[in-house]
């Protein structure tokens, strides 16, 4: 399972994301999609610790 619970990564006085939350279960397959620029690689960095 993987739970991410209302992260939030600034760059200075930038917002890039801003509490985002889900959850995956055991055996889930799921899509996570977005616009360019929507703060997707962003949120996966900060919730598994590289550096964004």
């Amino acid at each position: 399972m993987i739970e991410i619970n209302n992260i939030s990564k600034y760059f200075g006085n930038v917002k890039a994301i801003e509490n985002v939350s889900f959850n995956v279960s055991n055996g889930e397959i799921v899509g996570y999609v977005g616009l360019n620029g929507a703060g997707k690689t962003t949120t996966i960095r900060v919730a598994v610790g590289v550096p964004p």
